[in-house]
């Protein structure tokens, strides 16, 4: 066998994912605690140790790559001119390059934001604001305000192109790195967040695996290539998109719910379906990631049940309300517990689903009727996922799951939410290995080999067909 060894260096466990290159299978897995802040290397060893008895103790590896979310992941803090305009655009960059982001701000920064920001100790700020050749005001405001506050991260610039220079200039004084990169929004209602995203990667290889302490694996690793969030991002577009010789899967989505986030990825246009439908807004990026914070399985489980409606969660979970509260007051005590009877996974599996439902409504875009001189006209805000195709769940619940394609199936278009553009119908499969940032690694190096790999470890996926539950 020719071998490739994909790395993720998480925040609580280092996970190896060796691949056979060629059948593009994965042959053997292992972990190990992370260990960020001592030394990287020893969750690292002891996973390489775990991998030994599953290749008959051959570790000679072409590639070795990894992708690292350690120590909470990158840190950023997104600034923009309007929000639903640059601010938005550059919220979309930073979430689309891996980013964990803290806070969005718009408009020009007080004493109160910048104290803000200075407590979330960010690891880069991506600052835009106006359209090439217009509103330069805000941008060289904000400029001076992180020049004078203090920090030292890296600054991506990513605003108007002419005060650009002007903005590096005054940032160049005190910040470690300052790196110029094109407008988010160039022309209004234009979106031009690939830049952006190519510059956070490279700040990420450049500085924050330093920082992150992981640069201190480099002997076992080729290259530390990206944030683990872009990883996965990544995977999902080679998928979905294909390669110059392979197809791919066509327009799909991917739901990952953790303890602390659930994460959604879509790779599709998501342009208006019917003609009927005007478009309003800022356009939305082929390949788009949204990270719910308050939907947490663990960490937020309360937050759930809230939005979903007690009686509503209840109901779905088969619990009366006593029996519902006790488990949340269990979770709010431990957030690393594990459901070990048939009502505790009711109750696991309720919330994995209203999750599902809520995050992907919040990542979908709706309709909306506004009134014309000529009568009611359709209006789409966001994007339209009615055509995705397929549905890949990830994340602990999903894979310990007996019924991960019940979770899943709220990710469908339902009467609970009639005018969210989600799924109308879709397949649903399960990334059992956790492979997706293995693909994305992998694509970078060797592109048809990745995507079969990906095609392989979905192989045992199920049609599902039809309206997703209340």
């Amino acid at each position: 066998m020719t071998l490739a060894l994909l790395i993720d260096f998480g925040s609580t466990y280092t996970k190896l994912r060796a691949v056979d290159l060629q059948a593009a299978k994965i042959v053997a897995s292992a972990q190990g605690p992370s260990m960020v802040k001592t030394d990287i290397n020893i969750g690292l060893d002891a996973a390489l140790e775990a991998l030994k008895p599953q290749l008959g103790k051959r570790l000679n590896f072409k590639y070795r790559l990894a992708s690292s979310s350690a120590a909470g992941g990158l840190r950023m803090i997104t600034l923009g001119l309007v929000p639903d305009l640059t601010a938005k655009a550059a919220r979309q960059a930073a979430l689309g390059a891996g980013a964990k982001v803290s806070a969005t701000y718009s408009f020009e920064l007080t004493l109160a934001d910048l104290a803000e920001i200075i407590a979330s100790e960010p690891d880069i700020v991506l600052l835009s604001g106006g359209t090439d050749g217009g509103n330069r005001k805000v941008i060289v405001h904000n400029a001076q305000m992180i020049a004078n506050s203090g920090l030292t991260c890296p600054v991506v610039i990513a605003g108007n192109r002419s005060a650009a220079d002007e903005v590096a200039a005054i940032l160049s004084a005190t910040q470690t790195r300052v790196i110029v990169s094109e407008n988010v929004m160039p022309r209004h209602l234009e979106l031009n967040i690939e830049p952006a995203r190519e510059a956070i990667r490279q700040v990420f290889i450049d500085h924050i695996i330093h920082a992150k302490g992981i640069d201190q694996a480099q002997a076992s690793v080729d290259a530390v290539l990206m944030p683990t969030p872009a990883a996965v991002l990544q995977g999902a577009q080679l998928l979905a998109d294909g390669t110059r010789d392979l197809t791919g899967l066509g327009p799909l989505l991917v739901v990952d719910i953790g303890g602390a986030t659930t994460d959604v990825h879509s790779i599709c246009d998501g342009l208006p379906g019917d003609s009927g439908v005007i478009y309003h807004g800022l356009a939305e990026p082929h390949a788009k990631r949204t990270v719910e914070g308050d939907l947490g399985m663990r960490h937020t489980a309360r937050n759930i049940v809230h939005e979903t409606g007690l009686q509503v969660f209840a109901d779905d979970a088969g619990l009366d309300p006593l029996e519902l509260e006790t488990m949340l007051a269990r979770t709010d005590g431990d957030v690393e517990w594990l459901p070990d009877n048939d009502r505790e996974r009711k109750f696991d599996r309720a919330l994995a689903r209203a999750a599902t439902r809520l995050a992907v409504t919040r990542h979908a875009g709706h309709h909306e009727t506004v009134y014309s001189a000529h009568g009611p006209v359709t209006l789409q805000r966001g994007k339209d996922l009615n055509e995705v195709e397929t549905i890949i769940g990830t994340g602990g619940v999903l894979v310990h799951s007996q019924d991960a394609h019940a979770i899943l199936s709220t990710a469908l278009a339902g009467p609970d939410a009639p005018l969210a553009l989600r799924p109308k119908s879709a397949k649903m499969v399960v990334d059992k290995d956790y492979a997706l940032y293995a693909c994305g690694l992998l694509s970078s190096v060797a592109p048809d080999i990745a995507l079969r790999l990906g095609l392989n470890m979905l192989h045992k996926e199920e049609a599902c067909h039809g309206v997703g539950s209340a």
